[in-house]
């Protein structure tokens, strides 16, 4: 199994850029898309909706134009879950699954700490509820990956610029120490899996001529972790301010 994942900052404004049709090019057996920042029927294009794919959206409740995600499965999944059953998030469009046979595949937007709208309690808030939860869903006889974007950086070599400083986005002793423990919990970064170089990065929120941040990736259950068979990040490929991640699996859906 192929699976891409990109916060495409706007799936309308990414598609002039021309993601729709490289997107659909890459022969993946899923897309994860996150930050759509549209709804499903605001999509006047077929463009959007290529033979061979199901197409799933999950937008924001209140406003469509903000957060978003969607998934793209060559094969039907047997259930699609919008939201994790928190009060307080699923009205957010921040999160949607396909669940198959014995493994789920979630796109995630975890609640930005950054910007206009950025809201680190909130964000910190959310981590918890899905620290909860995994621990919760751990046990349970399905392997879980969970894509997106997660505004979090765990280790300095994720970070272009790391050094001592924690005001880079996802890099405070808080939101590493999350990341840490949901690793020694039972979950996997499954691109580290496969990759351990230093200078691989997959957003860049203060431009391209800034330092980027690996926060970007596919978090698996540790069960999975020999499935990882390749995984590569396309940094070369400007559709918005994060890259592309694509991950091979030894997994037949």
């Amino acid at each position: 199994m192929k699976l891409l994942s990109l916060a495409v900052d706007g799936l309308e404004r990414a598609h002039k850029d021309g993601l729709v049709t490289w997107a659909f090019q890459q022969n993946a057996d899923v897309i994860c898309l996150q930050d759509t920042q549209c709804s499903e029927y605001s999509l006047s294009s077929n463009d959007f909706f290529p033979e061979g794919y199901h197409a799933y959206f999950g937008d924001n409740y209140d406003d469509p134009k903000i957060n978003g995600v969607a998934i793209y499965c060559r094969k039907m999944p047997k259930a699609i879950m919008f939201g994790l059953g928190f009060m307080d998030f699923d009205h957010l469009g921040i999160y949607i699954q396909a669940d198959y046979e014995n493994c789920s595949i979630g796109s995630i937007l975890v609640p930005s700490a950054v910007g206009a709208r950025g809201d680190k309690a909130l964000k910190m808030r959310f981590l918890t509820q899905l620290g909860a939860h995994l621990e919760k869903v751990r046990n349970k006889k399905r392997d879980f990956i969970l894509c997106g974007g997660w505004e979090l950086a765990w280790q300095p070599r994720d970070a272009e610029e790391a050094g001592n400083r924690l005001d880079l986005p996802g890099f405070s002793h808080e939101e590493r120490d999350w990341l840490a423990s949901l690793y020694r919990a039972g979950y996997s970064d499954a691109f580290r899996e496969v990759d351990a170089n230093g200078d691989d990065f997959t957003w860049w929120p203060e431009g391209d001529e800034r330092p980027g941040l690996r926060t970007d990736t596919h978090i698996i259950s540790e069960s999975l972790s020999p499935c990882v068979l390749a995984a590569r990040i396309e940094s070369e490929e400007a559709f918005s301010s994060h890259a592309p991640v694509i991950i091979d699996y030894d997994i037949e859906l």
